[in-house]
């Protein structure tokens, strides 16, 4: 029998310190015992140091592709990996509800990446992964901080072989963000200033996976869509359709059995998947409307996070500290987390209301996208949960076996 897995899917404010220097070194004693009374700290989870990806031109398509390469994708809601130093330079209470969102926000430009190459057929972001499409897309942010990008993208096709695992890393300059983001609110934007900063990565994965596509003959792509059919139907019946499928050696799955096409039951399959498709092509439709909502505010954020970074780690700030405190390790690590919270003091203001504005305009987005859908409740994977269940009694209902 097949089985399909699947990911189911409190911000406190930070304290204002005295912005005096001579009051902080005075807590220096009680900072260090509460850091020595404090829990032992997890380690911070690895971000690889990798090349950049660098300039990539897209390969568009000059032509329409043949019917056994225009693969449907679909394209998973992204996870997250935390870094607690980013909390301990934004805020907690900025940076959780911002990365949550931005998991929702890097697939769509992935999926708009693949489209204006013209290579794929239907492409969707969805909540989790779909056992309708020909090549299913994971993504992992490890890092996201408006100066560098790493996601680990994993591509698998209906038959189980693995296209690509691999981390890509791309990093922007000042001129990838327009003057307009620093000068202007996310609402004072225009169209030509919502440029991708980070655009060569998404490029660089959608010319990997045609590289890929294109070592493989017209029999292997053929049998990937007709194996995108029997998996779907396993999905919706598996005692109907379990013996159509068999896995090789290598955990790869292989056709048993062919249903006639004029076949009642396989007639019903491709009908109940028509269906689907309209419905993941609703949940495409929300995902794409958080984008739309949150692209201005996430561009500005983006811009804001490059500022701070940027000025933490100019070389004047790090000589200063060190001239003033003779390179002593443990005072530098506290002063220098002084300055830090000095500098975030500053733009404090600043930063909750952007913080406030990005959530506050994606407010009405959210809201839609958890609202019932074709009668549905709860969130966008509890629906998406619930939908393939209403089908699978559906069909079992046409087919008698209810």
């Amino acid at each position: 029998m097949l089985h399909q897995a699947y990911r189911l899917l409190p911000c406190p404010s930070a304290k204002h310190l005295d912005t005096s220097l001579k009051f902080v070194l005075l807590l220096l004693p009680l900072l260090l015992q509460g850091c020595r009374n404090s829990p032992v700290p997890q380690a911070e989870p690895v971000v690889p140091e990798l090349p950049e990806v660098g300039a990539v031109e897209l390969k568009i398509a000059h032509n329409v592709p043949e019917n056994h390469q225009s693969l449907d994708v679909g394209i998973s809601v992204f996870t997250n990996q935390y870094n607690e130093s980013e909390s301990d330079l934004y805020g907690e209470w900025i940076l959780t509800e911002i990365r949550e969102n931005e998991r929702h926000f890097l697939p769509i430009l992935l999926r708009q990446t693949l489209q204006d190459s013209g290579q794929w057929g239907a492409i969707r972001v969805l909540p989790l992964n779909d056992p309708s499409v020909d090549l299913s897309i994971e993504g992992k942010i490890m890092q996201s901080d408006g100066t560098r990008l790493v996601l680990q993208i994993r591509a698998i096709d209906s038959t189980g072989k693995i296209w690509l695992d691999d981390i890509y890393v791309d990093g922007s300059r000042e001129d990838d963000y327009p003057d307009s983001t620093r000068l202007r609110s996310a609402n004072q934007l225009q169209a030509r200033d919502l440029r991708e900063p980070f655009e060569d990565i998404y490029q660089q994965i959608s010319n990997d996976l045609l590289a890929l596509r294109k070592t493989m003959s017209e029999a292997q792509l053929t049998d990937i869509r007709r194996i995108s059919n029997l998996v779907y139907a396993n999905d919706l019946s598996p005692e109907s359709f379990d013996h159509t499928l068999i896995k090789d050696n290598q955990g790869h799955w292989q056709v048993t059995s062919l249903p006639a096409e004029n076949d009642p039951m396989t007639q019903r399959v491709g009908e109940m998947r028509r269906r689907h498709h309209l419905f993941i092509d609703t949940v495409d439709e929300y995902y794409q409307a958080l984008f739309d909502e949150m692209q201005a505010s996430y561009l500005v954020w983006r811009r804001y996070s490059y500022d701070q970074i940027k000025e933490l780690d100019t070389p004047a700030t790090r000589t200063v500290n060190r001239g003033l405190f003779g390179g002593n390790n443990e005072t530098l690590s506290i002063i220098q987390r002084y300055n830090r919270f000095r500098w975030s003091k500053i733009y404090e203001q600043e930063f909750l209301e952007l913080a406030n504005g990005f959530n506050r305009e994606l407010a009405p987005a959210i809201l839609e996208l958890n609202k019932n859908v074709h009668g549905l409740s709860g969130t966008m994977e509890e629906q998406y949960i619930q939908w393939r269940c209403i089908l699978r009694q559906l069909f079992a209902l046409e087919i008698g076996e209810v």
